[in-house]
């Protein structure tokens, strides 16, 4: 047995001394290092598609009833100071989703991890303009991540479902870990962004699905910081039923 584990481990030291990385090792290796993560990215794209399959919607009327919208959080401008057309859409959608009924209140989750930098007063201040109450809007300043904003949702401002509100590829995503954390979620579907930048975007965007599905499936990865309970405001029993009545007026004139 002994013997067997110090012939593996000098196996192992032997593949990592430089003085036997040949020239047809280190093809090898870049090529087994390629397919590796290919099949990673497909099997994890797969599986989040799988897991949000037919609880995404690009129709607001077709968007099922829920109490909280959470609205998942990006730059308000680009790096050369350029307007950040996934936020303008995502603000645009969580305006639509309000002002047909489908939600009563919006959770704004995003980064504030530095001074000058914050995400959800940025869309609050955007929702606002566009005739949102402020009321009815809850900022989560510790929305780091998708995984962060989507726990929290439940852990923090205690709720069990919700809508969440950006581009599909990141509702499938957040509905992936949603199903996992015990958060019964729905997207509603921003329109998408076509650019260069969407390019790099969906790039990133394969990356990310597989550091999900590892953060969800294996290493458990908890939220940066949870904190107190926020309890998300109560409207009266007259005034849902008139949201829910929008909703469903608005529903039968689409």
């Amino acid at each position: 047995m002994i013997g067997g584990l110090n012939s593996l481990v000098r196996s192992i030291v032997r593949a990592f001394d430089r003085r036997h990385w040949t020239p047809r090792r280190i093809v090898w290796a870049c090529v087994w290092l390629g397919v590796t993560c290919i099949v990673a990215m497909v099997s994890a794209a797969t599986e989040i598609r799988l897991a949000a399959k037919g609880r995404t919607y690009s129709a607001v009327d077709e968007v099922p009833y829920r109490r909280v919208g959470l609205v998942l959080g990006c730059s308000r401008t680009l790096q050369d100071g350029r307007r950040n057309l996934y936020f303008i859409t995502r603000m645009k959608a969580a305006v639509r989703l309000f002002e047909a009924g489908k939600v009563d209140y919006l959770i704004v989750s995003g980064d504030n991890h530095i001074k000058g930098y914050d995400e959800p007063t940025d869309m609050k201040l955007a929702l606002a303009d566009a005739g949102v109450p402020t009321n009815r809007i809850y900022c989560d300043y510790a929305g780091f991540r998708t995984l962060d904003s989507v726990v929290r949702a439940r852990e923090v401002f205690g709720q069990s479902e919700v809508t969440v509100i950006s581009q599909r590829f990141h509702n499938e995503r957040a509905i992936y870990i949603a199903g996992r954390r015990g958060v019964d979620a729905i997207g509603y579907n921003a329109e998408d962004v076509r650019s260069i930048h969407s390019v790099r975007t969906m790039l990133r965007e394969q990356a990310a699905r597989v550091k999900t599905v590892l953060d969800v499936s294996l290493l458990r990865t908890k939220p940066k910081f949870l904190g107190p309970r926020v309890e998300v405001g109560q409207i009266g029993s007259d005034q849902l039923s008139s949201r829910q009545k929008q909703s469903k007026s608005h529903r039968n004139r689409c």
